[in-house]
């Protein structure tokens, strides 16, 4: 196990081959995950001590980040770089009295977003000039990659005051023919509400927000919208009228036609994601996306939530598509199996249905 008590060859070593995570927990081998699977460099397990030395040297790779946090509270969260290897997001936390870590790995450079899957609809969701865009779907679902490319295509197509704040930075980008202000919870600004409120006396065209966490920052989101500011943000549900009824259900009895009527006039899209396995064994993301229009706009504002779905559905001419016609139409060119494109759908039965009668 001596050739990775090391945790920057560790590091180093993930980042090499490509892997998403890192695995530190007391009890198991050393674990990354490369392309959806989980793979271990051997079959050392961790000892308590070890996981321990680890985790102290991510701390001392980290500025020398102090650790009485940690310790005191049993959770701790930032990131950090390493120059010329990656950039690297950051959840430690004890378990069973022992220390533990996962770790995210962040390249660099942007990737592009043809590569990966990120449909032209989507990227051009840079050209909406105010009002809320929502990208949503589970962790680890690839919404920062998604609006990091976005951001990234704005920077460099147009004249803006671009201001992120996320929790932590993931990608860093830097100033093109826009100014970016890239802000991190917790080491820059106490929260998401007070950075949020700072940010709308920062002159912004565009703003980041990492996450909705409160109806206290959706209601400054919502209203950041309706003075005519851009506002990106991600949401941990799945599909666009999931997400609207998370939001509206975070508000107080009393203030949810309110909170409806607004997220019907500045709502401009919702894109909800998740990744599926391929048939070489990387991952792929399924979108569903989600324009508001008149119909739309109207469903909202009664509260007919559950009828957005069939819109979608039947909505294809303006650009939108339902998740699982998404998945099936990554089938369809052999990118995934059948067995994922039944067990990833919202509808398994008319999936395999649809699957069979082709």
């Amino acid at each position: 196990m001596s050739e990775f008590l090391n945790i920057k060859e560790i590091l180093k070593s993930a980042t090499v081959q490509d892997a998403s995570d890192i695995f530190i927990v007391a009890g198991r081998p050393l674990t990354f995950r490369i392309y959806g699977k989980m793979i271990s460099p051997n079959e050392n397990k961790l000892t308590t001590a070890e996981t321990q030395d680890l985790i102290l040297g991510i701390y001392e790779l980290a500025n020398m980040r102090d650790v009485n946090f940690l310790l005191e509270h049993g959770d701790d969260d930032f990131s950090f770089a390493i120059p010329g290897i990656s950039r690297f997001r950051v959840c430690t936390f004890k378990q069973r009295g022992s220390l533990s870590a996962v770790i995210r790995i962040i390249t660099f450079e942007l990737p592009n977003p043809e590569k990966i899957g990120i449909p032209e609809t989507v990227m051009n969701l840079s050209n909406v000039q105010h009002g809320l865009v929502l990208v949503t779907g589970p962790a680890g679902g690839g919404k920062s990659t998604t609006l990091a490319c976005i951001i990234d295509k704005i920077n460099k197509e147009q004249e803006k005051h671009i201001i992120t704040l996320e929790d932590p930075i993931e990608y860093l980008h830097k100033h093109a023919k826009s100014i970016v202000t890239q802000r991190e919870i917790g080491t820059d600004t106490d929260n998401y509400l007070t950075a949020l409120r700072a940010a709308l006396r920062q002159s912004p065209d565009v703003v980041l927000l990492g996450e909705m966490r409160d109806y206290e920052t959706m209601t400054t989101a919502v209203t950041a919208a309706e003075t005519g500011h851009l506002i990106f943000s991600t949401l941990h549900t799945v599909g666009a009228a999931n997400t609207i009824s998370r939001i509206t259900d975070s508000f107080p009895g009393a203030q949810q036609n309110q909170i409806a009527v607004q997220l019907a006039n500045v709502l401009q899209a919702v894109v909800s994601q998740k990744l599926l396995p391929t048939e070489t064994g990387e991952v792929v993301p399924a979108f569903e996306i989600m324009f508001l229009n008149p119909a739309i706009r109207t469903l909202i504002r009664e509260g007919k939530i559950h009828q957005i779905d069939g819109i979608i559905y039947t909505s294809s001419s303006q650009h939108m598509i339902s998740m699982d016609r998404s998945i099936y139409n990554l089938y369809k060119k052999g990118i995934i199996s059948k067995h994922t494109a039944v067990s990833y759908s919202s509808n398994p039965e008319m999936m395999l249905k649809r699957i069979n009668t082709e």
